[in-house]
């Protein structure tokens, strides 16, 4: 491991800033805003799963007392669907005007119809009631085996594939080598297929907005997101108002993790606050947050991977199909593009397939496809280091991607730190413990392996001293993964401050420059390479005005410990200028210091992460519970390293969760049966081990401090990890997620019945 040793405060567990007002109740969320004269905003949904709609009468509901204003599609900018593509980022508006409301169909129960603004939720909602449509009711498919049949109630009819209508909405494919020939030189071959349920990202703040249209169209957004420029885009493209008249003010996020980088509500209630001349604030319960935003893809995957006797992997073949639920546009990047990542195969083909079917469109969820992916090649791998009598760590250890590795998806890697994970999880004390005694509970030990690509992408950040000396940084991103404390952790390692001396405030769309989302793992990379050059501009400056006031050269000035120095006794023997002193005389040196920095950063690296867990089964009552877990990343270098110890806990915690128990279960009308946490079964500190953290740190040789992505690494190996501690275990492997008590005494129950029983 490269250690960083030699900082202040990069490194450093700091007090995070924004604790005290989260702890205290101070922090202001979306749903905290409020506006004299302010009405509220309620939307119909549609009661189907895939509906044509022939007419809407919204006369009634107009007519009731309280009510101030009714939309519907027709009041939404349409994006014709014949005329093409029209991207924001990676979403294409012409299917999101369809999801904010629904057009000429229906096509998942929840999908918005409707939507009334009134003096009361009560009111609205009962003009919701009054609300007459008429709709044509019409054949539906949810699951993928389903959706793709040959005589598959087809969505969009428009979409043809292979020169039929289709639900197949797209196809990727990353190739390398030949894989006939590959598979030639196995001596073994395993193929498996897999399928995972639909899980929802799990945010406990619901969406929510209130918004205020001025009489001269100036636009006020309030809201929950990971990205305030992505609102105020969207909502203008779909409201028809001017970016330049829109203000999008970012609240506290409440928890995202890839399910707030598009809006749901905030073009409807631009549009009712305009039609009413009131502020509008809607809120999602938590039934319309399950039943109508995207939780992640359900999937159908099927994996081949061939290994000569020795070990060494010589084909692969991946297949995923993954739910894009309503609309066209399911992970499969991530599916296809990472599952094989972590490995050097000659020869590879790995697909994607996306799949519409008549559920909410899917959102991304923390490393999106990527842990569907993983789920399936490292239970295989698995597979494949048993048959050929190997440890799994040596086997991955074999076959590991390196410095020099051409990836199937493109790149071929600079020094990488995915072997060292490996070596690092292979002599961790866990993988040398023995599993102990499970008192008639049956124990075992998974390991599985991660990537996710990581990004960069445009960024902005304004760094200003205070006349008392102190430092304000303003960037332009939600922080939900501890970006803060990690940019006044750097901000103070440059300056040679406290780090308590620098405020870091997230600004909102007219006071600071254009910041892509918070997602993909991109902002601390980003935020602070822009924050980097504005603090180095800033040092400039006052290194100038040091010189000023000593009649030097500026380059025998030197910035260290928050004081300007001359650089040695022959440029003069000058007591330094502290940072609050060159503040104080600002006013007759030149003005305000200040600098801001706008960039598209580039040099993203890649993660990669190496996990192992301990299940214990109650074979009895088909409970899997994990009872230790390690989580070991190359973090790149870490800047708070409790930050980034809570980015991998947080992802194991979901990913947990997602093997064991959650899932979307539909009833036989095609409604989501269970959209609540009630029901909805994500899990509780009671059910987690503590969870390890192992921090290898490769700094990224193309980031001022080193930093890559740590956010979406660790959810991508847990399921696989989970699935095979159970296998090692129970000696029975699943091959379908979540690997819940039904699930698991079904699995024992059949093994049973075929002579072939679990002893404890």
């Amino acid at each position: 491991m490269n250690l960083v040793t030699n900082n202040k405060w990069i490194g450093q567990r700091t007090i995070r800033p924004d604790g005290m007002d989260k702890v205290t109740g101070r922090a202001q969320f979306a749903a905290d805003t409020t506006m004299p004269g302010m009405i509220w905003g309620k939307i119909l949904r549609s009661p189907h799963p895939h509906a044509r709609i022939r007419s809407i009468d919204t006369s009634k509901a107009e007519k009731l007392p309280g009510v101030k204003a009714v939309v519907t599609s027709k009041d939404i900018v349409d994006f014709p669907i014949e005329k093409g593509a029209v991207m924001l980022g990676i979403q294409d508006m012409r299917w999101m005007c369809r999801n904010v409301m629904a057009r000429d169909k229906a096509l998942f129960p929840g999908h918005p119809v409707a939507a009334v603004a009134a003096t009361t939720e009560a009111i609205a909602a009962e003009a919701c009631n009054l609300i007459e449509i008429d709709y044509e009711v019409l054949p539906w498919s949810i699951e993928i085996d389903d959706a793709i049949k040959s005589d598959a109630p087809v969505l969009h009819e428009f979409n043809k594939f292979d020169g039929k209508p289709s639900n197949i909405v797209g196809r990727l494919e990353h190739k390398k080598g030949d894989i006939a020939e590959g598979f030639k030189k196995a001596d073994i071959v395993i193929e498996r297929t897999f399928t995972t349920r639909p899980v929802h990202q799990g945010y406990i703040e619901p969406h929510a907005c209130l918004i205020s249209v001025a009489p001269d169209g100036k636009t006020t957004i309030w809201s929950s997101s990971q990205g305030q420029f992505m609102v105020r885009a969207m909502t203008s493209m779909l409201s028809g108002i001017p970016q330049s008249d829109i203000r999008a003010i970012p609240a506290e996020i409440g928890g995202g993790f890839g399910g707030k980088t598009i809006v749901y509500l905030e073009p409807l209630a631009t549009l009712l606050a305009k039609k009413s001349g009131r502020p509008v604030k809607m809120v999602m319960t938590r039934e319309e947050v399950m039943r109508a935003t995207g939780p992640t893809s359900g999937s159908k995957s099927t994996v081949k991977i061939g290994a000569t006797r020795d070990g060494k992997i010589v084909a692969a073949h991946g297949t995923f199909y993954l739910q894009a639920g309503a609309f066209p546009g399911s992970p499969i990047r991530g599916a296809a593009g990472c599952s094989f990542t972590p490995y050097d195969i000659p020869n590879l083909l790995s697909e994607g397939y996306d799949v519409c079917s008549n559920r909410s469109k899917v959102a991304a969820y923390r490393a999106p496809g990527a842990p569907i992916g993983a789920y399936a090649v490292e239970c295989v791998m698995d597979e494949v280091a048993e048959r050929l009598k190997m440890d799994p760590l040596d086997f991955r250890l074999k076959n590991a991607a390196k410095q020099g590795t051409k990836a199937a998806h493109g790149p071929v890697f600079p020094r990488i730190g995915y072997i060292e994970t490996v070596e690092a999880a292979k002599a961790s004390p866990h993988y040398a413990a023995p599993l102990g005694d499970g008192h008639g509970k049956l124990r075992g030990r998974g390991v599985a392996s991660g990537f996710w690509f990581n990004a960069g992408g445009e960024s902005s950040a304004q760094v200003n001293i205070t006349e008392d000396g102190n430092v304000v940084v303003t960037t332009g991103h939600p922080d939900i993964g501890g970006s803060r404390a990690g940019i006044a952790n750097i901000c103070a390692e440059l300056l040679g401050i406290d780090y308590r001396r620098v405020s870091v405030i997230i600004g909102d769309t007219q006071t600071v420059g254009f910041s892509n989302l918070t997602g993909g793992s991109r902002v601390l990379f980003a935020s602070s390479m822009v924050v980097t050059q504005s603090t180095e501009k800033i040092i400039q400056t006052l290194r100038e005005r040091a010189a000023k006031i000593w009649e030097i050269d500026p380059e025998a000035v030197k910035w260290e410990n928050g004081a300007a120095h001359p650089v040695s006794p022959n440029a003069g023997q000058f007591e330094p200028l502290t940072l609050e002193q060159l503040a104080e005389k600002a006013p007759a040196m030149g003005g305000p210091i200040g600098a801001g920095v706008q960039l598209n950063t580039q040099g993203a690296d890649g993660g990669f992460g190496t996990h192992i867990c301990d299940v214990e089964v109650d074979v009895d009552l088909g409970i899997a519970r994990v009872i230790r877990y390690t989580a070991v990343q190359d973090v790149g270098r870490a800047i708070h390293p409790g930050y980034v110890e809570g980015q991998l806990q947080g992802g194991v915690a979901q990913g947990i969760g997602w093997a064991l128990n959650e899932e979307y279960i539909y009833t036989k009308e095609g409604k989501v049966d269970n959209p609540g946490f009630l029901d909805y079964r994500m899990p509780v500190c009671s059910d987690l081990p503590m969870i390890d953290c192992i921090m290898v740190e490769i700094p990224n040789p193309k980031h001022p401090q080193g930093v890559k992505g740590v956010g979406e690494v660790p959810l991508v190996p847990v399921m696989a990890a989970v699935a095979n501690a159970i296998y090692n275990a129970l000696g029975k492997r699943f091959y379908a997620l979540p690997m819940s008590p039904p699930k698991v005494l079904e699995k024992l129950e059949s093994a049973d019945a075929a002579g072939c029983g679990v002893e404890a």
